[in-house]
């Protein structure tokens, strides 16, 4: 096992015990820039590396307790102050040779899902549990920053090996689709010509890796607050109840028709409301969902959670805030840049098969910074590097990081040597 490989398992496992929220990653991005100087890369954090005014459902009080936790735990204040308070970073290497220049995307942040505490869990028996109670990596970003932080000792390693300009975007809050827009309103794409992402699991099996010619649901979220008027039970028409509005929009919202062209989702995830049972409730809050098969099926589904919230408000006398709080768009990748994932996974050792995978359902903000590569030109790609799992967002999601994260890093790796080798010029 590579030197490489192992700073890579002792990272995931490091990361896996400090998992933090999306716009929270402050310890995440601590030591990702921290390792990215130290390699010798130019390092963006803070607004360089996201445009603050994109930073989609970024509560700033849960930011502010998370930066206070990371200093507790040893993040150095002058690093804090260096982040403005937004998460993420972008690692640039310039060889100085003519060259294209090529980005891959990791997402660094985790779940609001407690870890199992189950003594055969991989986590708990190798003593690298969650200690944030609340919170786990439940969907492996810890295993996607530790290879990209692999990747960056590659680049390091053969520098003299390679041309053009490679980017290494760790991007926070991917849970919720908020942080790509941030991103890639920043610009940090607009220069790309060869793009690839990843994501371990999903449908791939450990020793399988998946290439992606399209797929995704477009998506956006909604957090809603309703305000009416609040009064005695015993005299309800001086009331207006915003728990009877929100109830009739969950199930007027429930019910939405969806569209002939192609599949769409409605979810209503969380409702609140009320203070007590003889009190017509003043503010109600809903967090919910629309997704469609394409971009346009989607905003199609956007623009009526709209038209319905401000009807059946009105009707209730309430009024409303909606706001949209996180989007993705639908993926096709480029063919040359499929080609290329397909070849470097097929010399990667540990791969026992390379496929076709589109994923049918589900949704990934990576999607936004590939639709801006696109835009311009360049060639994008998304991928799976397999493990097996019991199911994503789960208290027992494992990756079994001595054998996944190897070869996740080997695709990525390869598919460097062929667009930024220098033998591939």
């Amino acid at each position: 096992m590579s030197d490489i490989v192992k700073t890579m398992i002792a990272d995931r496992r490091r990361l896996h015990a400090r998992p933090e929220e999306g716009w929270c990653e402050f310890e995440t991005t601590y030591l990702i820039v921290a390792r990215l100087r130290a390699l010798g890369f130019e390092v963006w954090t803070g607004d360089r590396a996201v445009d603050p005014e994109h930073a989609l459902g970024r509560d700033p009080k849960l930011v502010e307790a998370a930066a206070a936790r990371a200093s507790a735990h040893g993040v150095p204040q002058v690093f804090l102050d260096e982040t403005k308070g937004y998460t993420g970073a972008v690692g640039v290497w310039k060889t100085g040779r003519p060259g294209p220049v090529t980005a891959l995307r990791f997402d660094i942040d985790a779940l609001p899902i407690d870890e199992t505490t189950d003594a055969e869990h991989e986590a708990c028996r190798g003593g690298y549990r969650s200690e944030i109670p609340g919170f786990s990596h439940a969907c492996g970003h810890d295993g996607h920053t530790a290879v990209g932080l692999g990747v960056a000792a590659w680049v390091a390693e053969n520098a003299d090996k390679l041309c053009g300009t490679v980017k290494l975007l760790f991007q926070p809050a991917e849970e919720g689709v908020r942080g790509a827009a941030a991103m890639t309103a920043r610009g940090v794409v607009d220069d790309v010509d060869w793009f690839a992402g990843a994501h371990i699991g999903c449908s791939a099996r450990l020793g399988q890796v998946g290439v992606s010619h399209h797929g995704y649901l477009a998506t956006t979220k909604f957090d809603l607050d309703i305000t009416g008027v609040p009064s005695a039970a015993g005299s309800p028409e001086k009331g207006k109840s915003a728990l009877m509005c929100g109830a009739a929009l969950c199930m007027s919202l429930g019910s939405l028709p969806g569209h002939s062209g192609g599949i769409t989702r409605v979810q209503i995830g969380k409702f609140n409301s009320g203070t007590g049972r003889n009190i017509v409730a003043e503010h109600a809050s809903l967090v919910m969902e629309v997704r469609g098969e394409t971009t346009e099926i989607n905003d199609y589904m956007a623009k009526a959670v709209e038209s319905t919230v401000s009807g059946i408000t009105a009707a209730y006398g309430c009024t409303y805030d909606l706001r949209r709080v996180g989007e993705a768009v639908t993926y096709r990748g480029d063919e040359e840049a499929v080609e290329l994932i397909k070849s470097a996974a097929a010399e990667v050792p540990g791969v026992d098969s390379v496929v076709d995978m589109n994923a049918k359902v589900g949704s990934e903000d990576c999607t936004v910074l590939i639709r801006r590569v696109q835009e311009h030109g360049g060639k994008a790609v998304f991928f799976y590097f397999g493990c097996n799992h019991h199911g994503h967002h789960r208290h027992d999601f494992e990756i079994q990081d001595e054998t996944s994260l190897a070869i996740g890093w080997g695709v990525f790796t390869g598919f460097l040597k062929r667009t930024n080798g220098l033998q591939a010029v």
